[in-house]
């Protein structure tokens, strides 16, 4: 019964994105099935002496896929637009108007409205793609091992710490730009009371912390999303498998929703007076 679930479970992993390979051990004379976990992004190849990871071509493909959607929909943009111009303008002119209430000030909501959207775009997409047939199942051989060729971006810790750093130096430049050095320095360097000095350090902290908050969440719902999928594709291939794929889906739109928006909440932090300022 075992090895029929096994061989049900790699048929599921060939058609379906679990970036988990499946690995035979010999045991009491008989071949056990197990699962292995590779937590790091596999090796495929270099270029020009650099490493190429298969979750650092997924991301390629993710970027050309939104540089290509881009081009075509600019030349395809009409004074009269379509049903598709049309519902697209609708989803941005929403997202700029809660930019605008969020930041109270509109000229500063259109500037950052090609970031925010960008890392909604790439994320919501990066974690999509990895549920198409063959992300994670097809093969192909690299020194001597069976590694996959495409791999999730997002379970690529150093994809969600590069999306954590950009996200975290565009909220403390803003800050600097938006209340100048000093008045910003003062969130976090205050000596006008023991407790406010206190505050400043622990605010200081949190703020430091959000890199490992922004790259940890992202790649650990996604990474685990795949682990599960994986064991439940494994032990009950014909049932569990398909709701936990609908499931993860939704978690990664909402990955890409919470990613974009905490961006968004933390830009409008940075540029809030210091505490004490308000009366002046």
């Amino acid at each position: 019964m075992t090895g029929v679930l096994a061989q049900a479970g790699s048929f599921f992993n060939m058609l379906f994105s679990v970036p988990v390979a499946y690995a035979a051990e010999e045991a009491a004379g008989e071949h056990a099935s197990g699962i292995h976990v590779v937590l790091k992004a596999e090796e495929i190849g270099s270029l020009f002496g650099f490493p190429i990871t298969n979750s650092l071509l997924m991301t390629w493909i993710v970027v050309a896929l939104l540089i290509g959607f881009a081009v075509l929909f600019r030349r395809k943009i009409a004074l009269v637009p379509g049903k598709l111009q049309a519902g697209i303008e609708m989803l941005f002119e929403g997202v700029l108007n809660y930019m605008s209430e969020t930041l109270e000030d509109e000229k500063l909501a259109r500037k950052f409205f090609p970031l925010i959207m960008t890392i909604f775009l790439f994320v919501l997409i990066a974690n999509e793609l990895a549920f198409l047939p063959g992300v994670g199942s097809i093969l192909i051989e690299h020194m001597g091992e069976s590694v996959p060729f495409l791999r999730a971006p997002a379970a690529d810790l150093n994809l969600t710490l590069a999306l954590a750093i950009i996200s975290f130096l565009v909220i403390e430049i803003t800050g600097v730009v938006v209340l100048g050095f000093f008045k910003y320095a003062g969130k976090y360097v205050n000596f006008s009371s023991p407790v406010n000095f206190v505050v400043g350090i622990i605010e200081l902290l949190s703020n430091v912390g959000r890199l490992i908050s922004f790259s940890f969440r992202l790649f650990g719902n996604v990474f685990a999303g795949e682990v599960m999928i994986a064991v439940a594709v494994f032990f009950v291939a014909y049932l569990l498998p398909v709701p936990l794929m609908a499931f993860e889906v939704f978690v990664g739109f909402i990955q890409a929703v919470v990613f974009s928006m905490l961006t968004l909440f933390f830009i409008k932090l940075s540029i809030m007076d210091p505490h004490g300022d308000e009366a002046h």
